[in-house]
């Protein structure tokens, strides 16, 4: 890892930084820091009303240069269900519906801890819901060209999703993609997974943050081994769709992530599992041309091609 790069990370892995009390500073940051939208790009703003009618749901709406494919793909964003949105991941969806010709519809989602769990997940079930049951809003044929993807909580949401539509009787996607998802509930010294303690001081995400979100997204008395909020714990993995798990190697979620990939492949499901090596979490926001976002559309753009229908095991 180049040591520059390894510097800046160990500086905002800084224990200084409190996430319950510094996420409005933040949010401020990131906002000031997002990049205009990338001229030449199709992008329309639309909104979904909420079950209840009490809010709409805002969805960003990204047309590739060159549309190759008529599935599409359905983001939810990182961010500790804290931070992010999406003027934050405009340019990521920008490059995800470049890199793999694909509209892609991104949900701005309500953020803890003014909206603690569950509304974040309510607004990404609501809009996966419409799409999947009303198809002439995005021009789709069939539910099955529609594909969950989501990036580490939003990687939880998608897995979660997934979940709920099957457990409440709804079309479920046929494929999802999860990006360094959090699966589990735990984050501290008493994980199960050694990544925890080995990739969560130094790598920018760290351990203590992600405990931070955590207690930021679920309120308290709620049970945070709701599989909902960890799908790992969920008893029934069985009527899930495709999946690739992207992982990251030094990343503190790595285990868990691959860990529900393997779940979900005991319970029936196919699967693949993918570690990118020399690699942290977060990289999908960077660049298109570095080599950790290459080798993950490399493998995106395989499997929602159908090319990755025999190779269903891990790869690490």
């Amino acid at each position: 890892m180049n040591r520059l790069f390894k510097f800046v990370l160990k500086v905002a892995s800084s224990p200084k930084i409190n996430m319950e009390e510094d996420y409005p500073k933040v949010r401020k940051l990131q906002r000031i820091l997002a990049p205009k939208p990338k001229k030449g790009y199709i992008i329309f703003d639309q909104k979904i009303y909420s079950e209840d009618r009490s809010h709409d749901i805002p969805v960003r709406v990204f047309y590739p240069k060159e549309q190759l494919h008529q599935d599409a793909l359905l983001f939810f964003h990182g961010g500790g269900w804290v931070i992010g949105d999406i003027e934050t991941y405009t340019n990521a969806c920008t490059n995800m519906a470049d890199l793999t010709g694909r509209v892609v519809y991104s949900v701005d989602y309500r953020l803890a801890p003014e909206h603690p769990y569950p509304a974040g997940l309510d607004d990404c079930y609501r809009v996966a819901e419409v799409l999947l049951t009303h198809l002439e809003l995005s021009g789709l044929k069939d539910v099955s060209q529609l594909t969950l993807i989501g990036d580490s909580a939003g990687g939880n949401l998608a897995a979660a999703v997934s979940l709920l539509l099957r457990d409440r009787g709804q079309l479920v996607p046929a494929k999802q993609i999860l990006l360094y998802p959090v699966t589990y509930w735990d984050h501290t010294e008493d994980s199960p997974f050694e990544s925890i303690r080995t990739n969560g001081y130094d790598y920018g995400l760290t351990s203590k943050k992600v405990e931070e979100y955590m207690t930021l997204y679920v309120p308290e008395g709620c049970d945070r081994e709701n599989p909902y909020i960890a799908p790992l714990m969920a008893r029934d993995l069985s009527g899930q769709p495709d999946t690739l798990v992207i992982t990251a190697e030094f990343d503190p979620l790595r285990d868990e992530g691959e860990a529900y990939g393997a779940a979900l492949q005991k319970a029936g499901n196919k699967v693949k599992i993918h570690r990118i090596n020399g690699s942290v979490h977060g990289f999908i926001v960077y660049p298109k041309f570095v080599h950790s976002v290459v080798e993950a559309y490399q493998q995106i753009n395989a499997f929602l091609n159908g090319e990755q229908e025999e190779g269903t095991g891990e790869e690490k």
